[in-house]
């Protein structure tokens, strides 16, 4: 119940804000038109307020207030980069709406006034003046939830925010296709170790092979529900950093050289680690014998994943897009090639 008031007030307080905003371009408006008070000079003076409104709201000032406005009092998810035009609508409709709404309320205060009683001395009617009143509370209340609902509606559908959720889901897309992938890569290189070490027999080798099976099979597990309840919360999640290294190399034959990577920021952390994810998905896929992993930290963050391969390159798939990709978000680049039998996967990015 409180929450509910609470929520009202912010409404209303909405709605006044807009009419504050707008009356002193309103009051000058109606000095030239209002030299004398007939309807249709109120109505042409109702009228001039819509353009003024409009040209009021695209003034940068106006426009943070607007943006704080339905932030703080109508809890309304505004974009960071949010459409001008969808943002100067709103604000005309705060302004003026605000404005005819005060206008309105400006208009009965007459009859506040003389059912109060005090146009004739006499005592007033005490529930005509709490039904006026509440007339006046729930209409500036009910705007402000109408103002709401609009703004709700109308951002929605504003270009930043799809382009923001389009961009978004591309990233978790590549997480989920990353993780997975290299998850499958282990798991099936894992069970054929098992395989081949149980035909010889070596149940120590197949023990083993099948403990980094199970352990590869739960991390993918893992990282396959953080993707999905990021799908259904709208909440974004950190993919891993280079400080996970260790564990994607875990059991599998790769010899890696690794710097020191404490300095390194965050965001190309991330990156390198999903580069090199998928370099090593791709050298378990189609490569052959053991996998060397080079980190080297510099002036650049420079890492090389290379290995032997087996038969000619194919087409650039979605995994050399994804890495490309990676790289040149996070301001580097990332290159591959096939020379003398081994195929090499080279990302530098910026620190």
């Amino acid at each position: 119940m409180k929450r509910r008031v609470v929520r009202a007030a912010r409404a209303g307080i909405y709605q006044l804000l807009g009419a504050a905003l707008l009356t002193p371009v309103a009051v000058a408006l109606g000095l030239p038109i209002l030299v004398e008070v007939t309807p249709q000079r109120v109505l042409a003076w109702w009228a001039a307020c819509l353009p003024a409104a409009v040209l009021l709201a695209v003034t940068p000032l106006i426009r943070r207030l607007e943006v704080t406005a339905l932030s703080e009092l109508l809890d309304v998810d505004v974009p960071k980069r949010v459409d001008p035009v969808y943002l100067t609508a709103l604000t005309s409709l705060h302004l003026y709406g605000g404005a005819t709404l005060s206008a309105g309320l400006v208009a009965l205060s007459p009859e506040l006034v003389r059912a109060a009683g005090y146009r004739r001395g006499a005592p007033g009617d005490s529930t005509e003046v709490l039904l006026a009143a509440a007339a006046i509370l729930a209409a500036m209340v009910a705007a402000g939830f109408g103002q709401r609902w609009a703004a709700r509606r109308l951002l929605r559908t504003e270009p930043s925010r799809m382009v923001d959720e389009l961009g978004r889901r591309q990233t978790l897309a590549m997480e989920l296709h990353d993780a997975v992938g290299h998850a499958l890569s282990v798991v099936l290189v894992q069970a054929m170790a098992a395989q081949a070490a149980l035909q010889r027999p070596d149940l120590t080798a197949a023990v083993s092979s099948l403990d980094h099976l199970t352990a590869a099979a739960r991390h993918a597990q893992q990282d396959l529900d953080v993707v999905l309840s990021v799908l259904d919360d709208g909440v974004g999640a950190q993919p891993p950093t280079l400080e996970a290294l260790d564990m994607l190399i875990s059991g599998l034959d790769v010899h890696a050289n690794v710097g020191d990577v404490d300095k390194v920021p965050a965001a190309t952390s991330r990156a390198a680690f999903a580069i090199a994810r998928e370099a090593l998905t791709n050298a378990l896929r189609h490569g052959h014998g053991p996998v060397t992993l080079d980190l080297a930290v510099g002036a650049e963050m420079v890492l090389t994943v290379g290995n032997v391969t087996v038969g000619p390159p194919g087409e650039a798939g979605r995994g050399l897009t994804g890495m490309r990709l990676r790289a040149r978000l996070a301001g580097g680049t990332c290159t591959w090639q096939q020379a003398d039998g081994t195929w090499r996967v080279q990302a530098r990015l910026p620190l």
